[in-house]
Formats: C-alpha cells, structure tokens, sequence
C-alpha cells in the first residue's frame, strides 16, 4: 500500500491536498464531529415531524369517527 503523503492548502487550515492522487482531504476532526452532529440533530428533527405529522392524522381520523358517530345518533 502506498504512503500518504498530504500538503497544506494555502489559507485552509483544516484541508491537505493528496499528493498522488490530487485529492482533497479534511483533516479537521471537530469541524467533521460537528457536521455529523448536525447531520443527527436534522434527522431528529426531520424524525419528530413526521412523528407530529402522523399524530395530527390519526387525531383527524378519530375526530371523523366522532362526527360520523354524532350523525347517526342525530339520524335514529
């Protein structure tokens, strides 16, 4: 397996450039900690809403439920 060999990019503390393959590479572990804590909190939030999305319809189907119970009790 080949070495690594990583240069610092002028003015970017936190990326080196591959020297073999030219690629980009961040080297900075809490910038990356926090992009993925971010990512996790997105997803609890995306998670939740759906959560609150699927209350509010099953909430609608029992209220109709109640009206279409309501209207045979005022139909006899």
């Amino acid at each position: 397996m080949e070495e690594r060999h990583l240069v610092r990019i002028q003015d970017e503390d936190g990326l080196r450039r591959e020297t073999s393959s030219g690629a980009v590479v961040n080297v900075d572990t809490d910038a990356w900690q926090a992009a993925r804590e971010r990512a996790r909190a997105a997803q609890r939030s995306r998670d939740a809403l759906r959560g609150q999305a699927r209350e509010i319809n099953n909430l609608k189907c029992e209220m109709h439920e109640i009206k279409d119970m309501l209207q045979t009790l005022l139909d006899r």
